[in-house]
């Protein structure tokens, strides 16, 4: 895990607003066909359409948080779901506490 990769990452309203919404994703998503939205996460298009942006933007977006650790997707069909890394979000928290 790379506390600057992370920050980097948090430092972006979009992604601190997926952050927020992938918390509860049953208060801010509509029920999926494919894959469970606390189980195995929400559907990244999903996720563009509620940004009101394009997939590859949301794509790329999500692609930043995953690689600081942030989220994980997986892959269901033809589709990735995504979800919060909590372990790895409490890490990056105590990192960061005790860096400053």
């Amino acid at each position: 895990m790379n506390l600057e990769l992370a920050l980097r990452a948090l430092a972006n309203d979009r992604r601190l607003q997926i952050l927020d919404w992938l918390k509860h994703p049953r208060k801010h998503f509509p029920p999926q066909v494919d894959g469970d939205l606390i189980e195995d996460g929400v559907c990244g298009v999903l996720i563009a359409r509620k940004l009101k942006i394009s997939q590859p933007t949301a794509s790329e977006h999500l692609k930043i948080m995953a690689q600081a650790g942030l989220i994980r997707g997986k892959r269901i069909k033809q589709w990735t779901f995504y979800k919060r890394d909590e372990p790895a979000i409490a890490q990056i928290k105590k990192r960061f506490s005790t860096s400053i």
